[in-house]
């Protein structure tokens, strides 16, 4: 697609990504090419949460290792492809948006791994089939109080199901207290533009099994 080049990426350059130079330009490009108003394509950025948690993963195999992992929002496939990269032995990207799904299966491609795309809003089930996943991945989904509320929730269910839990996120203010614990801390690229300029490290938190959570106010 014009306005895409496959590249790497500062925290992950193992890890090749179709990704928009610009994306609001490319955004623009997109809607001018629909003749109408599209959602954001988040799917051609690698957000610094992501990133994270993709490096995270890299460097931990054994989390993932052999294992049914599901990334939620996936977005670019980031986090997916880093968990087949360390040896799951299955992978379910998950978004709403099929674009965001046909972005990931074209990164996954790009870096010869397979992941499984699920075309679903997977927050609107109280326990949609997580008994399937021993591992939860989710990286930049706390992007406002709304949805922050509602992925928790969501992540919630998964450490209640016995699911190991990971998130990536920046710190935008809705980070998730105790009984999160952070994992690791990375510094974000200066590359970074938009609300993450404003960044300097972003963290991966892990939610033990079991555990209950409540949101930052």
């Amino acid at each position: 697609m014009d306005g895409l080049h496959l590249t790497s990426v500062p925290l992950v350059p193992e890890v090749r990504l179709f990704l928009a130079e610009d994306p609001t330009i490319f955004w623009a490009r997109l809607e001018a090419d629909a003749g109408r108003k599209l959602p954001a394509p988040y799917w051609a950025s690698a957000w610094s949460g992501g990133q994270a948690l993709a490096r995270y993963v890299l460097d931990h195999p054994h989390v993932v290792a052999d294992r049914r992992v599901l990334d939620l929002a996936t977005g670019s496939g980031i986090v997916a492809i880093a968990a087949a990269l360390a040896g799951a032995r299955s992978v379910t990207a998950n978004d709403t948006d099929p674009q965001a799904l046909a972005a990931a299966a074209a990164n996954a491609d790009a870096n010869g791994v397979h992941v499984e795309g699920l075309l679903a809003d997977l927050l609107e089930s109280a326990r949609p089939g997580l008994d399937e996943y021993s591992v939860v991945l989710a990286g930049d989904v706390l992007y406002s109080d709304p949805m922050a509320e509602r992925f928790l929730r969501f992540l919630e269910a998964a450490a209640g199901a016995g699911a190991r839990v990971l998130l990536g996120d920046p710190g935008r203010g809705r980070q998730p207290d105790h009984p999160w614990v952070t994992m690791s801390t990375y510094p974000v690229s200066d590359s970074r533009t938009g609300e993450d300029a404003q960044m300097t490290t972003t963290n991966v938190l892990s939610l033990p099994s079991g555990s209950r959570l409540t949101a930052r106010e």
